[in-house]
C-alpha cells in the first residue's frame, strides 16, 4: 500500500482499500463473546411485515469424559425496517439433516426499535456425541400481530473442527 499522493491515484488506491476492506467486514461471520467463543455462521434471510430475520449457528466442541461432544446453539438475527417499535417473538427447531425430526430448542421475545436490529441472540442449544453428520437449525419470528415469517434455516457438520 503506498501512501504517497501521485495526481490522485494514490488516494483512489486508499478508497479501494477501504472499500475492500469494509466489505470483508460485512462478510466475516459474528462472533460471540466468551471463554470458548464459536464462530456463529448466518443462513438466508426471511421477512413478515416489517422484520428480517436470520437463522444462526454455532458448535462449541466439549467433551463428557472420554466422549467428544459438540454444543449446537441456535441464534437469531432480527431487523426492523419500521419506523415505530416492534416486538418480535421467535422460534428455533433443530435436526440432523439425514433422517432426524425437527426438535424445538427454544423460543424468545425482544423489543426491537424502529430501524434498530438484535442479534445474533441465543434462541436455545442442544449438546450432541459427535457424530460425521451435518445438522441444521431453522428459525422463525413474527412481529405482533404479524403472520410467522418462512423459515431460515442455518447448518454446519456436527464435529468439524
Amino acid at each position: 500500500m503506498e501512501s504517497r499522493h501521485d495526481g490522485g491515484n494514490g488516494t483512489l488506491r486508499l478508497r479501494r482499500f477501504g472499500t475492500i476492506l469494509g466489505a470483508i467486514g460485512l462478510t466475516v461471520p459474528a462472533i460471540t463473546v466468551g471463554a470458548h467463543a464459536a464462530a456463529v455462521a448466518c443462513g438466508g434471510g426471511v421477512s413478515t411485515g416489517r422484520v428480517a430475520v436470520n437463522g444462526c449457528v454455532s458448535a462449541q466442541r466439549g467433551s463428557v469424559g472420554r466422549i467428544t461432544t459438540r454444543e449446537i446453539t441456535a441464534h437469531i438475527k432480527a431487523r426492523n425496517t419500521g419506523t415505530r417499535g416492534l416486538n418480535v417473538s421467535y422460534e428455533a427447531f433443530f435436526r440432523v439433516v439425514d433422517g432426524g425430526h425437527w426438535v424445538k430448542l427454544g423460543s424468545g421475545r425482544a423489543y426491537v426499535g424502529p430501524g434498530e436490529a438484535i442479534g445474533p441472540a441465543e434462541v436455545g442449544s442442544t449438546t450432541r456425541v459427535c457424530g460425521p453428520v451435518k445438522v441444521e437449525i431453522r428459525v422463525h419470528a413474527r412481529a405482533d400481530g404479524a403472520a410467522w415469517s418462512n423459515w431460515s434455516p442455518a447448518s454446519t457438520r456436527q464435529c468439524q473442527t
